[in-house]
């Protein structure tokens, strides 16, 4: 079941997506898809369909949670892409943090910040957390997520390499497109549902592909992840957990549009602008 956040208006509301294929990454506002209005908020109430269906044409998908809390962050959980940023793969995952005024939704445009020369895109999957997770196991970790999402870690990386810490470089204003639903896994007869642990990651820039992964190359599983980060912290609901990008990141300049995809959730895309 992929759940949306949408506006035909001033409220923001949210909505199950129907009418697309399972696997399919949709471009948002290119579908033939459409939304069935939900009553309340599907973090604290059970979803409940209002009854009217409104096509996925005729709203303004925003980000599909804004975190009441966090955003964070993992780093170099791909070795390829530790090697890639010259280091070896950590022990332990590297946390960070990103407020949640970083965090925009489909076709807002991300603004390159006037003091950095070097920005880029970092396809990654985004775990939404449901319930308070404090000192988990991974089993408890793992009840405790309502579902998955698309991000675009953008990160200026001449900051990253200059600064002590990581919080200028990865925390700024649009730095975290979310979208463009939340994908909660459904067994059914077609199998399991998404699986977080075998998922193509992709990124496209001007339509061609500049990045593409699998989960199934990370370190540090979803699982493993979600009750490290307990550990040092508490997650709370609509909470966003970032699990790391593979390899092949790069730089984004303005008035180009970079486009995300996870295979079993689907695409966001933005365009690139300077402040």
């Amino acid at each position: 079941m992929k759940i949306a956040r949408f506006s035909t208006g001033a409220e923001l509301r949210y909505g199950i997506v129907d009418g697309l294929p399972a696997d399919e990454a949709v471009p948002c506002g290119e579908s033939a898809g459409r939304l069935l209005a939900l009553k309340g908020d599907p973090f604290y109430t059970a979803p409940e369909a209002t009854g009217e269906a409104i096509a996925l044409t005729e709203v303004r998908l925003v980000s599909p949670v804004i975190p009441r809390s966090k955003v964070v962050g993992i780093g170099k959980n791909y070795a390829a892409h530790a090697a890639e940023m010259g280091t070896a793969a950590p022990p332990e995952p590297i946390v960070f943090i990103k407020p949640n005024t970083a965090v925009i939704g489909p076709d807002t445009p991300i603004v390159l910040p006037e003091w950095s020369d070097e920005v880029h895109y970092e396809a990654e999957l985004a775990v939404v957390i449901k319930s308070v997770v404090k000192n988990a196991s991974p089993l408890q970790a793992a009840a405790a997520i309502l579902g998955y999402t698309v991000a675009n870690d953008v990160t200026a990386r001449d900051c990253q390499r200059a600064d002590e810490t990581w919080t200028r470089a990865k925390a700024f204003d649009t730095s975290c497109p979310l979208g463009p639903w939340i994908e909660i896994p459904e067994p059914g007869a077609d199998g399991p549902g998404f699986d977080p642990a075998s998922a193509v990651v992709r990124a496209r820039v001007d339509g061609r592909i500049v990045q593409e992964g699998t989960t199934a190359d990370m370190i540090h599983p979803v699982p493993e992840l979600i009750a490290y980060v307990s550990r040092v912290f508490t997650l709370l609901p609509g909470d966003v957990v970032l699990t790391g990008t593979p390899a092949g990141v790069g730089e984004i300049r303005a008035g180009q549009r970079v486009a995300v995809e996870v295979e079993g959730i689907g695409s966001i895309s933005n365009p690139v602008v300077t402040s």
